[in-house]
């Protein structure tokens, strides 16, 4: 699969949703209570959200599409929305929100593309890119270490009434 990145329309919103819905259903929905997984989806990602951070230059969202025209994958980038860990500076910084890839596109240079064109996008802006990866995420804290990542501390990430440890992870760009 060739990974071109492209920008995001906002005529994509729907088709982001549900990608991403179903990308966090697959990869974490065993280990939430139905109830708590269903309040979480009901708020986390909506089109209508999405369509307003497409609109707004402090985000961007970029998507890579397989042979059929269907979201492969996709990486949002805007600005931080958890607490830093005390000493971590907030100026000069953005977060990468969410990289996803579908389970047919992994290990395609999918996730490789968007987390290079995202970096690219931060580097624009920010001196520092943070993003929250799950305690029990090998895989993804693999890949962030790869690109250059540093845990710096931790950060609860609420799904209904659950709350999981994540760790935030930190590049200087």
């Amino acid at each position: 699969m060739t990974a071109a990145v492209v920008p995001a329309r906002a005529d994509d919103a729907e088709a982001l949703s549900r990608f991403a819905e179903t990308a966090f259903v697959d990869t974490f929905g065993h280990l939430y209570d139905p109830a708590d997984l269903a309040a979480f989806l009901a708020d986390w990602n909506p089109p209508a959200r999405i369509r307003a951070q497409i609109a707004d230059p402090a985000w961007t969202i970029g998507l890579v599409r397989d042979a059929g025209g269907a979201v492969a994958g996709f990486a949002k980038l805007g600005p931080i929305d958890f607490a830093l860990p005390e000493g971590q500076p907030a100026d000069d910084a953005t977060e990468l929100h969410q990289l996803y890839v579908g389970e047919a596109a992994k290990g395609t240079g999918v996730a490789a593309a968007l987390m290079q064109w995202g970096i690219a996008w931060a580097r624009e802006r920010a001196a520092i890119l943070y993003l929250s990866v799950f305690t029990e995420n090998p895989r993804a804290q693999a890949f962030y270490r790869r690109y250059g990542f540093v845990d710096v501390g931790r950060n609860a990430f609420r799904v209904g009434n659950h709350i999981d440890e994540d760790r935030i992870w930190r590049l200087d760009l």
